[in-house]
């Protein structure tokens, strides 16, 4: 990842068809290479987004944004900013049980990233999408897992000449690769279904480690990139379930 994201301001911002508003965030780079585009492996994160990228998310979304801490920021502080903002549902839900959620363990150094209103509400559109296309719990953690690396769950428009090729969307999918036309990829629910219908025809995908069954259906220049957002994902799905 580039070091100052001040040179790819202004960010895009984008609204899908169903409703959803979400970003082009200029300055948060596809890391994952997603649908046969290389990227860089990116070190472990911890805490927020990069200074430079602060203005960014502020225009994307038109919200001011409270001071960063300088403090390092816990697990269980990070947990407690994924779910802050979740609606509390009228009926009660079973949650998932984390053997289920990541029945393999951990593979791995983990990483996290405190998510904002967007990258939250993104989160949760993919774990609908799960279950709406029967890959239950242990495909949203996939999904969430593999949106965190590629677009740290940033719907991301064309970021001109910083683009991954043409990758776009929350898994940088490519239109020039047959996922779909850059409304399509940008539009959460169907990148999300598109990802998830991969998925299904991926043998013994609910068996495989994570980084395998992302990597397949990726077709990543990094596949142990995926690995390292299992922790993160796990507690995202398991509180928006």
């Amino acid at each position: 990842m580039k070091s100052h994201f001040t040179r790819w301001l202004p960010a895009i911002a984008k609204t899908s068809t169903n409703r959803r508003t979400v970003l082009a965030l200029a300055g948060v780079v596809a890391l994952g290479g997603l649908a046969l585009a290389p990227a860089a492996y990116p070190g472990p994160l911890t805490g927020g987004p990069h200074p430079d990228a602060v203005a960014a998310i502020d225009l994307a979304t038109g919200k001011n944004r409270a001071p960063e801490s300088t403090g390092a920021v816990t697990a269980t502080e990070t947990a407690q900013a994924d779910v802050a903002d979740v609606a509390e549902s009228d009926e009660p839900s079973e949650k998932p049980d984390v053997d289920r959620l990541v029945p393999h363990g951990v593979q791995g150094a983990q990483s996290r990233v405190v998510l904002d209103d967007a990258q939250l509400a993104n989160a949760t559109a993919i774990v609908e999408t799960a279950k709406e296309t029967g890959v239950g719990e242990r495909g949203a953690v996939i999904g969430v897992a593999t949106a965190l690396q590629e677009s740290k769950l940033y719907n991301l428009g064309h970021l001109g000449a910083v683009n991954d090729h043409d990758s776009q969307g929350l898994f940088q999918q490519r239109p020039s690769t047959g996922w779909g036309s850059p409304e399509q990829i940008t539009d959460p629910e169907y990148a999300s279904t598109a990802f998830f219908e991969a998925l299904k025809d991926v043998r013994g995908w609910q068996e495989a480690p994570l980084t395998v069954a992302a990597q397949t259906v990726q077709v990543s220049a990094y596949p142990f990139a995926y690995a390292q957002w299992e922790e993160q994902a796990a507690e995202i799905v398991q509180r928006v379930w």
